[in-house]
């Protein structure tokens, strides 16, 4: 009687386990989903800033039409890579992304009254919000992907987990140099 007891108390003990390893790996899927979903939506509202911004310079600088169809571009391969949840997709278009948006802000410096209009200053000034914004997400996601590689990697989880359906998270990781891409605003005395 004894025996059948303590076989029953360790059953109860690894079925406890389990359950609470299970439930935690779950949460933390659910954490690295949401953390992505953070990123997806404050990629979007910066995408949406593009046209407001690229109609501004084009009527500053008409003869730029190269750097004007490279944002465009950039932007179009970005929306397309966020749909899919490919972290690497996505971080390879948005270090497109970042280049041509360096070459808008550069055309800003050769025309000093496109860096006085007010519109662009407000429009540079959202961006600017809305690359802090992303840098945190990205910060964000890549906690949360961290600590469930490490529940799926450590003993005894990592005997089980990946039978279970759960997977490591790729980082999103960008170039560096990325968060200069969108300058703060410069004060421009008229």
């Amino acid at each position: 009687m004894i025996t059948l007891l303590i076989i029953l108390g360790l059953v109860v003990l690894v079925g406890g386990w389990l359950w609470a390893t299970y439930n935690s790996l779950v949460a933390s899927n659910v954490r690295v989903d949401e953390a992505w979903s953070d990123i997806t939506v404050q990629m979007k509202r910066r995408y949406d800033l593009i046209p407001n911004l690229v109609n501004t310079v084009k009527g500053y600088a008409k003869h730029e039409k190269e750097v004007l169809e490279n944002v465009t571009k950039a932007r179009s391969a970005v929306l397309e890579a966020s749909k899919s949840a490919d972290v690497g997709k996505a971080a390879q278009a948005e270090n497109m992304f970042t280049d041509a948006l360096k070459s808008i802000f550069a055309l800003a410096e050769a025309y000093p009254d496109l860096k006085a209009d007010e519109n662009f200053r407000q429009l540079q000034s959202e961006l600017v919000d809305t690359e802090d914004k992303i840098q945190a997400a990205r910060r964000f996601y890549n906690g949360s992907a961290r600590d469930l590689n490490i529940k799926i990697k450590v003993f005894p989880t990592n005997l089980f987990a990946r039978s279970l359906g759960f997977k490591e998270r790729e980082f999103f990781e960008v170039e560096a140099g990325e968060a200069e891409a969108v300058k703060k605003p410069v004060n421009v005395e008229l």
